[in-house]
């Protein structure tokens, strides 16, 4: 098998293991609080974090380095997982599904906006209307032609959380090494996560059933940690521009393990909307992508 497919192989098994956060964080929040699942499963991922970092004598960040990993900490660490927790506890997967399907978009967005670019005038045409359908959308699901509720705010929120962590630390990974940028952002931002799963626990002592512990399981170690070496290591092997439009595919697969696995609905307009963002989102990167 070519490297380049290699790449893409590795990149599917990370955006695979990253469809499964939104309807699993579902069933979590039915027995455990949104704090303690946002903040509980970053600690856990930060200890496994420190073993694989401290058995692999990885070097430590220098400098600027540490704030530049603090943005990635407070968008895919802290931000992505507690916002996301907190909508879930009312909204359902496949709402969640279609507006978080902006990410590659925004990601985009905040690549260029980073990086100096300048791209063409559509790759902001695309990225505005793909904004513009993820916003009709929850505007249409949650009360007609009403402004967004705010469980929709949360997910935009962390679709803004999660862009400015991935750009940044797509950024830094050429520097620390793909996966080791993901470990010391768990380990920079444990001694928090640490406290405010304490403030969870004490005011919310947590009775869930075995699934539920499973399903916390799972991101903690899967979607917090394991699943960035599949998808870093992708990116590594590349090319990064091939392999990084995977994530395209990520709300699909969210969208059918949200029916699987919760029995939600997918009705025509969830797919209709969902289509249309994934749509703007997918020709606002390529429009980016092929000014790199």
């Amino acid at each position: 098998m070519s490297a380049s497919r290699f790449g893409l192989l590795w990149g599917f098994v990370g955006v695979l293991a990253f469809s499964l956060t939104l309807p699993l964080t579902r069933i979590a929040v039915g027995g455990l609080s949104p704090l303690f699942i946002g903040s509980g499963r970053a600690v856990v991922a930060a200890l496994l974090a420190a073993l694989v970092l401290g058995i692999t004598r990885q070097r430590r960040p220098r400098g600027s380095q540490w704030w530049r990993l603090a943005l990635v900490a407070a968008g895919v660490v802290a931000g992505f997982p507690l916002l996301t927790s907190y909508a879930l506890t009312t909204a359902s997967a496949s709402h969640g599904a279609v507006v978080i399907a902006l990410l590659p978009a925004a990601t985009a967005v905040f690549a260029v906006l980073r990086g100096h670019e300048r791209p063409p005038l559509p790759f902001w045409i695309f990225a505005a209307l793909g904004a513009i359908a993820a916003v009709g959308f929850a505007s249409l699901q949650s009360d007609g032609f009403g402004p967004p509720v705010w469980t929709d705010l949360l997910f935009f929120a962390a679709v803004i959380a999660a862009a400015l962590g991935y750009s940044e630390g797509a950024l830094l990974s050429r520097e620390l090494g793909s996966w080791q940028t993901i470990s010391w952002a768990l380990v920079l931002a444990a001694p928090v996560m640490a406290v405010l799963t304490a403030i969870a626990w004490v005011q919310q002592p947590q009775d869930a059933t075995g699934l539920e512990w499973a399903s916390f399981a799972y991101l903690a170690a899967i979607s917090m940690f394991l699943a960035f070496f599949a998808w870093y290591r992708g990116l590594a092997i590349g090319p990064v521009a091939r392999v990084s439009q995977v994530q395209l595919v990520q709300p699909v697969m969210t969208l059918a393990w949200a029916a699987l696995l919760l029995g939600e609905e997918l009705t025509v307009p969830l797919l209709l909307g969902g289509l249309v963002v994934i749509l703007c989102a997918a020709l606002a990167v390529r429009v980016r992508l092929s000014r790199v």
